[in-house]
């Protein structure tokens, strides 16, 4: 089987080498498309691919359809909104993630962003302790949970979660307390780390209402996804509430705008970076080698994220 990874931003040389590896031992080709520059050379290498790895390339309708002999296609990430699930399942092609494997990358990020923004982004003045304050966590997965765990293990901070999907007796056993509801997450947080999908459910669901009902002083962190704010509502709130305060690991579309508003109270990192370290890199990108493989050799959809 030809396996084709596809990177626009590509792996480390030790991941390229380490999926290498485990793809030929399995018996299967490896070939890359690294740092290309148009979707039409990833449609292209694809053609008579049978399998894919990609990062944050993104797999649409054309790429599937030009892929006649694609059979699955792996995200080396947990998040797939890069990936045309609809048109992978009506073509016969299994998408699957890499849940896990950038967690504990994201989770630091998460708590470096909430020293940063207490200690006014490193700037003169006096600036805050983690210690002893309540960190919200929205949606309790992979990254939520170590993010709760070095928040309260670390750092000392009091831990709340939501997530509808997590029983409270689970989360409890980690010492977070679980809340009835996201309205009450957000009420009584002084930092809310932000986890959640973007879905048509979610997208546009952090707005006014729920920043706005934040304590004194309180901060968003957003690890998770961009078009999960609603950024004209996060706008008025950030106007009306001098205290509150925004940081992000993807730009809103707006970032502009609120930066020449609110200054020091917001910050978009450059480039996101919750994966960007060595370790998450190779850990994803070897994890879908090894997907690929278990796939072609027994049939294994663990991680398959369409139906």
């Amino acid at each position: 089987m030809k396996v084709l990874v596809a990177t626009e931003k590509p792996f480390a040389k030790a991941a390229v080498d380490g999926i290498r590896s485990i793809v030929e031992e399995a018996g299967h080709t490896l070939v890359l498309l690294e740092k290309y520059t148009d979707a039409s050379e990833l449609k292209a290498a694809v053609a008579d691919a049978d399998a894919l790895i990609v990062r944050s390339d993104k797999v649409t309708r054309e790429v599937v359809e030009a892929a006649g002999k694609l059979k699955i296609v792996v995200r080396a990430g947990a998040g797939y909104d890069n990936l045309d699930l609809a048109t992978c399942t009506e073509k016969g092609v299994v998408a699957m993630n890499t849940p896990g494997q950038n967690s504990n990358a994201v989770a630091e990020l998460a708590i470096g962003m909430m020293i940063y923004m207490s200690r006014n982004q490193f700037t003169p003045g006096t600036g805050r302790e983690l210690k002893g304050k309540t960190v919200g966590i929205h949606a309790y997965g992979n990254v939520g949970r170590l993010v709760a765990m070095i928040a309260r293990n670390g750092f000392g901070m009091n831990v709340i979660a939501f997530d509808p999907f997590v029983p409270a007796e689970k989360m409890a056993a980690d010492g977070v307390k679980a809340v009835a509801s996201i309205e009450e997450l957000y009420a009584n947080a002084d930092f809310l780390s932000l986890h959640i999908p973007a879905t048509e459910q979610t997208k546009g669901s952090i707005g006014r209402k729920l920043v706005g009902s934040m304590p004194k002083g309180a901060c968003l962190v957003n690890t998770a996804r961009k078009e999960v704010i609603n950024e004209d509502e996060l706008i008025a709130v950030l106007a009306e509430r001098e205290d509150l305060k925004y940081i992000t690991d993807i730009a809103a579309v707006k970032m502009d705008e609120m930066k020449e508003k609110f200054g020091a109270r917001v910050f978009a990192t450059p480039k996101k970076q919750g994966a960007e370290t060595a370790e998450a890199n190779i850990n994803a990108g070897l994890a879908a080698a090894r997907q690929i493989c278990k796939f072609f050799a027994t049939g294994d959809r663990t991680f398959q994220v369409n139906k």
